[in-house]
């Protein structure tokens, strides 16, 4: 396989960004394609604890070519911030990272619309992280937004961000009763996040298709999972861009005739954070246990995630909306030491039994889950990097995923390092033989000129 596609399967916090961590060996570009600084992913190697934001975890390998795609909204605070960290844990961020000039930005009012409407909602509240993605995406799709590329355009950028905020502050301060903000503060602030980041904004789209044109293996890596895609999520409890893998290609710039396969993430039980609907959640002791041993807080709140049992109609339902070629399931050691497992097969409502997702929120939020029981198992599987090792009752929880998921399972994650898991099949394949250039360290691939 040349180029793979990776997305969560469920409502996110799947352990993408070990999935990817684990692929990027084998890829020659790694590129985020949708969300902001709202998604976490998490990489533990033998060099430190890491939490991606926006840099794709492909980071922490040499020789490769990590992009933030133009379908990502952009907090250059954020990511200046997040650069600075890895930088100092010893990773290098130079000629191997690109920003798509495409790709929309945060500013400060963004977060203060979204915090102030979310506190004006009460009840109805979605449960988002206040880092003002949402607004940015509206913007975008309103066509007042602004773009990467447009910190290298001082007079344009001051005049869009005047115009905008001359409508703006009044909606700010007249319905939500908060201050506005100063234009010029903001100008400045933004102009200096400009002069830190301007030899990193590149045409990624043209930099990535030529790397396909050339051979080169493409890691396509997305955040938050299908059902918070803004059109097939559990809408309006969704994120705000497209996290399903037809987001890969509106995110790069890049056609879907050059993708090759896509990779769903599952974890082995079911979790969600904030607001919607969750017909397999657990509120009892089973349900705050696997809450405890699988470590379940947010990377980017720290907010706890409910959690739940495996749910295979939720998990389908992401295989036929991504086109999904396999599976890799994560967090199977949380499951060690429960006497009986419980898989969802179906939904009843009222009297009528659900195979496939409703979309009607008000019936999802209704439905009762339709379980199937299955004997779980006392010897650990943490760390298990070998298939045949695995407890019998293991393997048949693993063979009915498969089954409710109507995908096959690829790789299996035993724990959260690197070393813990088991790849039946690699979707990339062996690793190819690298130019020069790359097995130096240096990466193959022409990097934006300075500006």
């Amino acid at each position: 396989m040349a180029n793979l596609v990776i997305v969560g399967t469920q409502w996110g916090d799947e352990g993408k960004g070990k999935i990817v961590d684990i692929l990027a060996r084998d890829a020659d570009v790694v590129v985020r394609f949708q969300g902001g600084s709202n998604a976490g992913h998490t990489v533990v190697n033998d060099r430190d604890t890491f939490v991606f934001h926006l840099i794709p975890s492909g980071i922490l390998y040499r020789g490769k070519l990590c992009v933030i795609g133009n379908g990502v909204v952009v907090d250059p605070e954020a990511l200046i911030d997040e650069m600075d960290r890895l930088q100092a844990k010893g990773v290098k961020i130079g000629r191997n990272f690109a920003v798509s000039q495409r790709a929309h930005l945060i500013l400060p009012y963004h977060k203060a619309i979204e915090k102030a409407s979310e506190q004006s909602k009460g009840w109805r509240r979605i449960g988002t992280t206040g880092r003002g993605i949402g607004p940015s995406y509206a913007d975008k799709m309103a066509r007042i937004g602004l773009r990467v590329g447009d910190l290298l355009n001082p007079q344009l950028f001051r005049r869009k961000l005047e115009e905008n905020l001359g409508e703006i502050n009044c909606f700010l301060e007249r319905l939500y009763q908060v201050p506005g903000f100063q234009s010029e503060k903001v100008f400045q602030q933004y102009m200096g996040y400009a002069e830190r980041l301007k030899d990193y904004i590149a045409d990624t789209a043209v930099l990535l298709n030529k790397a396909i044109d050339e051979g080169s293996t493409v890691l396509f890596e997305g955040a938050q999972g299908t059902h918070l895609d803004v059109d097939f999520g559990t809408y309006p409890y969704v994120t705000s861009s497209s996290a399903a893998a037809g987001g890969a290609c509106t995110g790069t710039g890049v056609g879907p005739t050059k993708i090759d396969a896509v990779m769903g993430v599952a974890k082995a039980y079911t979790t969600r954070v904030g607001s919607g609907p969750f017909p397999t959640e657990l509120t009892d002791h089973v349900g705050e246990g696997l809450q405890e041993r699988g470590r379940e807080f947010g990377a980017t709140t720290g907010r706890p995630r409910r959690c739940g049992w495996f749910d295979g109609v939720l998990v389908r339902y992401a295989t036929r909306t991504n086109g999904l070629t396999s599976l890799a399931v994560t967090k199977l050691d949380v499951l060690d030491g429960c006497q009986e497992l419980k898989l969802c097969t179906g939904y009843r409502h009222g009297n009528r039994l659900y195979k496939e997702m409703p979309s009607d929120l008000q019936v999802l939020s209704e439905c009762e889950p339709v379980y199937e029981v299955l004997p779980g198992w006392t010897r650990p599987t943490t760390g298990v990097t070998s298939y045949k090792e695995l407890p019998p009752q293991a393997k048949r929880y693993l063979n009915r995923i498969e089954e409710l998921a109507e995908c096959r399972v690829d790789m299996i994650s035993t724990g959260s390092k690197r070393s813990e898991t088991i790849i039946l099949r690699n979707p990339l394949g062996p690793a190819r033989r690298k130019p020069a250039s790359a097995r130096r360290g240096r990466s193959p691939f022409p990097h934006p000129k300075k500006h």
